[in-house]
């Protein structure tokens, strides 16, 4: 069975000062009160241009992003592929829907596919669906209410944009993974995509859905999807997450009186997870699978299948996901044993990045030990380094 205990192996890649960084930031971040004060003043310094890239890109920036842009990446994407650990470059520039700020993401994620079609240490490409079209329109064509035909022409543009992603990703021999939405308009996402994966995934995944599996119906819809895959034949691109929006849609559904999408308990949340993983690997000739998770139990999960079945640790069909800046115990020890293994790394202007910032900031603060063992593991290899001196 796999370990994930070696620190060595899981900071090969840090100096003693990048150790020291995490070390601090981590720190940081497992304090409810500085993350809360550091998120007000943040918010507050955007909002009247107060000059706050000084403090922030040195730190949890640095820690979390690969650079503003593209390009900038580079050095962090090779720095990785010396230790068999593949990057995916997020363009993470949230909530900027005008139509200018939708064709400049477009582009973007263009030119972020066919720059991965020419570096062998990026193979997948990734967006996130709400950047092209308003949640206003997503949610309603999502809902079952007829469309006005202003909105069947915004709908419309918004799947001809995805459509066209996907299509570059075909033609460039390039995976993308579209990234799970909100509940209340991922529906019509879920349906865009599917078309996409009959258009363009016949003869491999070259389009991933994102099942969120803190959400209960997520099982079935994998069971759907993987009926349609084989009737129709094409196969079903699936990028496994347990979700990111569990506050956000329990308050939505009690405010609106249905029920809630989200599983009872974490165990539930597990327990589809790692179903999920089974139903795919026994189906793999008609799934493909992204595992993107900081979870040690279902990365063990999924190569304990792996070894069952007769899979091997380097079938491009299989790939093992973490975020970069977080659990590197996980991804370069699964690297280390030869698995497919890459990096989310976002990257874009710090102003537009900073939503995803406070996010990371407020999970490492909240998920149950997490920041904890970052710490731990951090603090492990340093005295490791110490001892060996």
């Amino acid at each position: 069975m796999i370990s994930f205990e070696n620190t060595q192996n899981a900071f090969e890649y840090k100096s003693d000062r990048d150790l020291k960084k995490a070390y601090i930031l981590f720190k940081t971040l497992s304090s409810n009160l500085m993350v809360r004060v550091g998120k007000n003043m943040t918010n507050l310094a955007l909002s009247i241009h107060f000059p706050i890239k000084w403090i922030v890109k040195p730190t949890i920036y640095s820690h979390f992003v690969g650079g503003e842009l593209l390009e900038d990446c580079l050095a962090v994407v090779e720095k990785l592929g010396k230790y068999n650990v593949k990057a995916i470059l997020d363009y993470s520039v949230e909530g900027e829907t005008t139509e200018e700020n939708i064709q400049k993401t477009l582009d973007e994620t263009i030119k972020s596919i066919k720059y991965a079609k020419n570096n062998s240490n990026i193979p997948f490409a990734v967006f996130k669906p709400s950047a092209f079209a308003s949640e206003n329109i997503l949610e309603i064509a999502s809902s079952d209410k007829k469309l006005s035909d202003n909105e069947k022409v915004e709908a419309n543009k918004f799947k001809l944009k995805i459509e066209l992603l996907c299509k570059t990703a075909f033609e460039n021999d390039i995976p993308i993974l579209v990234d799970a939405e909100d509940f209340a308009f991922q529906k019509y996402i879920d349906e865009v995509v599917l078309e996409m994966m009959k258009k363009f995934n016949k003869q491999k995944a070259i389009v991933f859905n994102t099942l969120q599996m803190y959400r209960h119906d997520r099982l079935d819809f994998l069971k759907t999807s993987l009926e349609i895959a084989k009737k129709e034949n094409f196969i079903f691109g699936a990028k496994f997450v347990r979700g990111a929006y569990m506050e956000k849609e329990r308050e939505r559904a009690d405010n609106l009186g249905y029920t809630s999408p989200i599983q009872l308990n974490k165990e539930n949340t597990d327990n589809d997870f790692n179903e999920a993983l089974r139903i795919s690997v026994e189906n793999l000739d008609k799934v493909h699978i992204f595992c993107g998770t900081h979870n040690e139990k279902s990365c063990i999960h999924l190569s304990e299948l792996m070894e069952k079945y007769g899979i091997s640790k380097n079938d491009t069909r299989i790939y093992f996901a973490q975020l970069y800046g977080m659990s590197d115990h996980i991804s370069f020890n699964l690297a280390k044993e030869g698995y497919n293994v890459a990096k989310y790394i976002p990257y874009g202007p710090m102003k537009f990045v900073m939503p995803y910032l406070i996010r990371r900031a407020e999970e490492n603060t909240s998920v149950s030990g997490q920041t904890g063992r970052e710490l731990k593991l951090l603090t492990t290899e340093m005295n490791r380094r110490k001892d060996k001196k």
